[in-house]
């Protein structure tokens, strides 16, 4: 699906109702599995989510998770686990050339029985059915957070519990504290210190109700959208002004580019700070939220802000090589955008190029990302549907909000 989008007055005002966190939702779906007397609620309504719904509920031999990259790390680790014969776990074409190795390594030498299906060190997997037997793991602290979390979740269920010893700087640290504290919410021993991970034996839990904080990812859109547009205001439900996702750091963020932050109750409040002067240029490391770099940097080519972006060496393998494809359509748009292995420098701008198609890439951020730009110009998003992966209500949300959104004929 191409669709056409523009907002005629580039104001917005209303209330949105972004669900469950994707992080916290799949996270807290692997526990309910290996803990049934957990009960969720606020689950994200995400294309991922559903695809770990689907793959804990299948009982074929094959588990197809599609493009739900969190869900091939969390049941690769969830499936050696378990004592359920053998299953293969594959995905998309994609999903494929996304790496696995150092995950499946680990597992391995607690003694899994995990076999590569086609390339080595890619999906598919092979996992068969054998006991984890060793407590102590050594990971490299810089590798996706994913990987840890995925042995962090079975921690719990394993005979000697597990102590995971990080070897270097950490990346993504709130998303290892955030799997530490669902795990201590379930009232697991689980502890995070320093460069060491130990989690006792949990053979079971009490009964509880954990509600999923809406997703803080899902709230970049409507902070870049206020921040883009002339005026307005916007209200999120079922925010934590307490979060345990990296990305509410956006309430610092945002705040240099013009947008202010308050909660009342379980509503977070967005307004633009009047009379406010842009800065030429933002410096972040994003190393403990990439997943709003793109956010940022289409913002800031909205503004006419430069920035540089830091600690995005995971961009690389999400959906897409998500640094190559800003730069490439950034520069569609008129912007003069440099990249490394791990970081973007945008220069400041003033004018953006109307009409432009933008590419989607399969990546879901893509046109999440993007789409505010409408705000300024009129723009075409090829693949519009991929927004489903994260958040499926994005254009009904858009058009509540002002903005006019057709199918595109081109």
């Amino acid at each position: 699906m191409t669709i056409d989008l523009h907002h005629p007055t580039a104001v917005v005002d209303g209330k949105l109702n972004i669900t469950g966190s994707k992080s916290e939702s799949n996270r807290l779906l692997i526990l309910q599995a290996l803990y049934p007397n957990l009960e969720i609620t606020n689950l994200s309504n995400s294309d991922d989510t559903r695809a770990m719904q689907k793959a804990l509920s299948v009982r074929e031999d094959v588990v197809d998770i599609h493009h739900a990259g969190t869900a091939m790390r969390f049941l690769t680790a969830y499936f050696a686990s378990q004592g359920s014969g053998t299953r293969i776990l594959t995905g998309s074409q994609r999903m494929q050339e996304r790496p696995i190795k150092i995950l499946v390594s680990a597992l391995q030498s607690m003694g899994a029985a995990i076999a590569y299906q086609k390339e080595l060190g890619f999906p598919p997997l092979k996992i068969t059915s054998a006991p984890l037997k060793t407590d102590q793991i050594a990971l490299p602290a810089s590798v996706s957070s994913q990987y840890i979390t995925a042995l962090m979740l079975i921690a719990g269920k394993l005979p000697k519990g597990l102590k995971i010893h990080l070897e270097g700087k950490i990346t993504s640290t709130p998303y290892i504290e955030m799997t530490n504290s669902l795990l201590q919410s379930l009232g697991i021993d689980s502890r995070f210190e320093g460069n060491t991970i130990v989690i006792k034996h949990t053979p079971n839990i009490d009964t509880k109700t954990l509600a999923v904080e809406s997703d803080w990812s899902s709230a970049s859109y409507a902070y870049s959208l206020l921040a883009i547009a002339q005026s307005g205001s916007i209200t999120l439900t079922h925010y934590r002004q307490k979060s345990l996702q990296g990305d509410a750091v956006l309430q610092q963020i945002y705040r240099q580019l013009g947008i202010e932050s308050r909660f009342e109750d379980a509503q977070l409040m967005l307004t633009k700070i009047p009379d406010f002067e842009f800065p030429d240029q933002i410096s972040l490391d994003l190393a403990n939220a990439p997943d709003i770099a793109q956010t940022i940097a289409v913002t800031c080519a909205a503004l006419g802000i430069g920035c540089t972006l830091t600690g995005l060496h995971t961009l690389k393998i999400k959906e897409t090589d998500r640094l190559v494809a800003l730069q490439n359509e950034l520069q569609k748009l008129g912007a003069v955008l440099q990249i490394t292995n791990d970081s973007l420098t945008l220069a400041p701008h003033t004018a953006l190029k109307s009409g432009m198609s933008i590419a989607t890439y399969k990546d879901h951020r893509m046109a999440l990302a993007f789409a505010p730009l409408a705000l300024k110009v009129p723009i075409t998003i090829l693949e519009a549907d991929v927004v489903s992966k994260s958040y499926p209500s994005y254009w009904e949300d858009l058009k509540n909000l002002g903005f006019k959104i057709g199918l595109s004929a081109k």
